[in-house]
């Protein structure tokens, strides 16, 4: 067995129950009614009938005591079908039930939640508004959804699926394309709030000022950017989210646009941005790291690409979602609104930049290849927390187990705690930082140690206090 001795960060804390929750919760979520496409293997679940009223009450339900207060409409029509009771097509759901969109609508109002009503899909998910016939659809279903719903007490305003790619800069057609549905938004619902959700920020180039001219142009209300997490446009796309959020902030300081935070909460089951490949939940310690950047980039809201189906409420009438993963992806966000020590941990970790990020190339890592490691930590600590570099892809992953030990007086080694750390099944595509957290320490010692077992390769940071 080796030995290594490396030293315990101490981080300075005003004592217990110092740490207060500083990070955005997600207050938002997309609502997808079902269209044909793989990813939504889970998200709308075969086994479902996604047509039925008293399911889709139950899910806001369910959504509200998560913390949703806002609901966006994905779409509200496909294939040229409707989910409303529309007079321009056909309709999805049997003529003889209430509709899905009147379900949503109704109970939202009861939870007290507010609604993005969408002006999707003229056609399908592909939708293209540099197509004449495409924009004057949306047109006339907006018409059509403004006099069945623009006074309905849930009504918040429109989501415009306009999924433009802002980088390096955002076309002319699609501010154009935007601001043709807004003007007719505005004439037909006024004080409505106008939001839209591109892509792009990995690429943008936001020292060009074209950049800021063309947000500039764009005659919204708010823009939720899509923080591309999930869709791993980069080989570390956490590393560089947190400065690009600032540089938007400053963006939208200018501009007067609220700027929210669409952050993807899913990972991939098989190929990364495939769409014979599903969405499933991704591990909510990358999760956490993600609405830690965009609440210190300034972002006003966080809302997620998607709750429904990735985070299932355990026991819920109506199960979604992958199984196990999705009721464990819920019970690590609840239990980090509910002021969970171990996540409190990791929050911290995140917020006070403790320790590397995700990136193997980070020199704060201590890399480790397969073995049998003992570490002895100075100074003690009364909790610890070991970071771990998870990088599923690559070969790097956490220990198989990890065991704290203390010495007191230089009598022999005292087992106090071990460990195995959970492994995620959905980290085949990203890096993120996985824990453990160590919070009952006994007094009195004057060493301690961690003793852990590395399969393949891991890379190892410890916080303490």
């Amino acid at each position: 067995m080796r030995k290594f001795l490396i030293s315990v960060v101490m981080l300075l804390w005003a004592g217990a129950g110092a740490f207060a929750q500083k990070t955005l919760p997600i207050t938002g979520t997309f609502i997808n009614l079902p269209y044909q496409d793989v990813r939504n293997k889970y998200t709308n679940p075969d086994g479902i009938d996604a047509t039925d009223p008293q399911m889709w009450a139950a899910k806001i339900v369910e959504m509200k005591e998560m913390g949703m207060e806002y609901l966006v409409f994905m779409s509200v029509a496909n294939e040229c079908k409707a989910y409303y009771p529309s007079k321009l097509m056909d309709w999805h759901y049997p003529s003889e039930r209430q509709s899905p969109v009147d379900a949503i609508m109704d109970e939202a109002a009861k939870q007290g939640m507010k609604v993005f009503m969408s002006t999707g899909w003229a056609k399908d998910q592909d939708d293209n508004l540099r197509d004449p016939k495409i924009k004057a659809r949306q047109i006339e279903m907006m018409e059509e959804l403004a006099g069945l719903y623009g006074e309905h007490p849930a009504f918040y305003g429109w989501y415009l699926p306009v999924e433009d790619c802002l980088g390096p800069v955002l076309t002319d057609y699609a501010v154009e394309a935007v601001n043709a549905l807004t003007a007719r938004a505005r004439e037909l619902t006024p004080g409505a709030k106008i939001m839209i959700s591109p892509y792009g920020i990995f690429n943008s180039n936001f020292d060009d000022p074209r950049y800021e001219q063309q947000l500039s142009r764009l005659k919204v209300d708010i823009i939720a950017y899509q923080d591309e997490i999930g869709c791993v446009r980069e080989k570390y796309p956490l590393v560089n989210l947190r400065e690009n959020w600032k540089k938007l902030r400053a963006i939208h300081d200018k501009t007067g646009v609220e700027m929210w935070a669409n952050c993807e909460t899913f990972a991939w089951e098989y190929g990364t941005n495939d769409r014979q490949s599903a969405l499933i939940p991704a591990p909510f310690p990358r999760l956490l790291s993600q609405m830690v950047a965009a609440t210190e980039g300034g972002a006003e809201k966080i809302i997620s690409f998607i709750i429904c189906g990735l985070f299932e409420k355990p026991g819920s009438q109506y199960p979604w979602g992958q199984p196990y993963w999705s009721e464990k992806a819920y019970v690590d966000y609840m239990a980090w609104t509910g002021g969970d020590a171990h996540w409190k941990s990791v929050e911290e970790y995140f917020t006070e930049d403790a320790g590397p990020v995700e990136k193997a190339t980070d020199s704060g890592w201590a890399r480790y290849k397969a073995g049998k490691y003992e570490i002895e930590l100075e100074p003690v600590a009364e909790q610890l927390t070991v970071a771990m570099l998870n990088y599923n892809k690559r070969g790097i992953v956490p220990p198989v187990k990890v065991s704290l030990y203390g010495n007191a007086k230089g009598r022999k080694w005292t087992l106090i705690e071990t460990v195995e750390p959970l492994v995620w099944k959905n980290t085949n595509h990203d890096a993120f930082v996985d824990h453990i957290f160590f919070n009952e320490i006994p007094s009195g010692l004057n060493k301690m140690k961690i003793v852990f077992t590395v399969e393949n390769e891991s890379y190892i940071y410890t916080t303490g206090k």
